[in-house]
């Protein structure tokens, strides 16, 4: 792998993370469109843990209250859980992850192998941008996130469990999940990325044997920085965005990359 390669592959992820348009799907896509070498899981690593940054930097005093929150939870004396956001949201992040944590243990080494085709991700890629669109049209968006119950919780837990399947997108999941349960769409995000903290972690523990293999120490550089960098700004971007439009155009941009996928797949047939 080139430190090109390495910068490309930061870009996609640090977009495809926060985005709803899946950046397992184009850590597999890129490159196989390209007919590049499979940096491997080693340098995937690197690149997650570059958009954990991101995210632990954009969110860092929300994050600091929400670790503060569960603490004071812990006690009678402090412990509000009805009025207090920051401890109801400690409680509830835990919740939201338990099945995206259950189902990832358990299909996670199915996920790298059998679920990587371009084929299939080409189908998950069009059809859950159609679901997408459908629960942002229908969704009553009337819900700020201080209204999230445990049973929201879990729901868009589930729809984070569905995303180790490439193509679905973990944002794009719990996003559309929360628009279905009729909260906001900037709620929804914020929500989804507040959640994703624990499970990215969660993984890079796990796999952090593989941390570095087959690719070199500035390879590994280049990705960490540039996933950070440009997850950050995507957070940021689409917090934004959300304020004053809705979904649509990440539906058009599914829709087109499943079509390039599969016009790419009949030209090498």
């Amino acid at each position: 792998m080139s430190i090109l390669h390495a910068l490309v592959l930061g870009i996609v992820q640090g977009l495809g993370e926060f985005l709803p348009i899946s950046s397992t799907a184009h850590l597999v896509i890129t490159p196989w469109l390209f007919k590049w070498n499979d940096p491997g899981l080693g340098f995937d690593l690197a690149l997650h843990m570059g958009t954990l940054a991101a995210l632990l930097f954009y969110f860092w005093q929300d994050i600091l209250l929400i670790i503060r929150g569960f603490f004071h939870s812990l006690s009678p004396a402090s412990r509000d859980l009805q009025n207090n956001i920051y401890q109801k949201l400690s409680w509830l992040i835990i919740i939201a992850s338990i099945p995206g944590a259950v189902i990832g243990y358990l299909l996670e080494s199915k996920a790298e192998s059998s679920l990587r085709s371009p084929l299939l991700i080409a189908i998950t890629l069009a059809s859950f941008g159609l679901v997408f669109w459908l629960v942002d049209y229908l969704g009553k968006k009337a819900k700020n996130l201080d209204r999230i119950t445990k049973l929201d919780a879990l729901l868009i837990g589930l729809g984070q469990a569905v995303a180790i399947i490439p193509g679905v997108s973990r944002s794009g999941a719990t996003m559309a999940t929360g628009l279905a349960l009729g909260f906001k769409r900037e709620d929804a995000a914020r929500f989804s990325f507040l959640m994703s903290a624990p499970i990215i972690f969660g993984a890079g523990l796990v796999a952090f044997e593989n941390f570095g293999k087959g690719v070199t120490l500035v390879e590994l550089a280049v990705g960490f920085i540039t996933s950070a960098i440009v997850g950050f700004l995507s957070i940021k971007f689409l917090l934004q965005y959300l304020a004053k439009h809705d979904y649509k155009i990440f539906v058009w941009y599914r829709l087109a990359l499943a079509a390039l996928i599969l016009v790419v797949l009949y030209l090498r047939s």
